[in-house]
């Protein structure tokens, strides 16, 4: 099976270095020297690593064969690709593989329907659950603790708990709070 492990940024400096924009909890394993990637497309790889380091908190790889910024220039938005055994899980009980999540169930604590994970939009800032609602229609639910307080995989199934608003279009109305203006203090 296979999982996207990273997305090639821009050239640093002028000796085939780029940037990595990291997308697995184990870059260590997946993104070290002598590893050998796929890529999307196809046509860019596959890649060996030859290096890598930090720099200003950005991981900078380099590949073997790729000596020049100019080589490194034409590698800009590649998907690094790893080769996992399906069987496999990340070592953390808590981490979770998006081939894991796909298709599961998302439910209320009381069990109520909400619809099926059909995507994981991986952003800045957290995971988004794409979820396809009975109905056709999709809603976005954040990969949060508070929101996502189970996962049970021998269930299919994650049990969320979501702030009033985020899956349906009724917000909750608190009594003697309007929705006027914020005072000066």
């Amino acid at each position: 099976m296979q999982l996207v492990v990273g997305r090639i940024g821009r050239a640093h400096g002028i000796k085939g270095e780029v940037t990595v924009e990291v997308r697995t909890d184990e870059p260590e394993l997946r993104l070290g020297p002598g590893a050998v990637l796929a890529t999307e497309p196809a046509s860019a790889g596959p890649l060996t690593i030859e290096a890598g380091r930090v720099h200003s908190g950005r991981l900078l790889l380099r590949f073997a064969g790729v000596r020049d910024r100019t080589g490194a220039e034409a590698l800009r938005n590649v998907l690094l690709i790893a080769e996992v055994d399906p069987e496999e899980l990340p070592e953390d009980p808590e981490e979770f593989y998006d081939h894991q999540l796909m298709d599961l169930d998302v439910v209320l604590a009381d069990g109520t329907e909400v619809g099926r994970i059909t995507e994981i939009s991986h952003l800045p800032s957290q995971d988004l659950f794409i979820v396809e609602r009975p109905d056709g229609s999709e809603v976005m639910i954040p990969f949060v603790e508070e929101i996502v307080t189970e996962i049970d995989l021998a269930e299919q199934r994650a049990v969320i708990d979501p702030p009033p608003g985020l899956i349906d279009d009724r917000a909750e109305i608190v009594p003697g709070v309007s929705g006027g203006e914020a005072e000066d203090r």
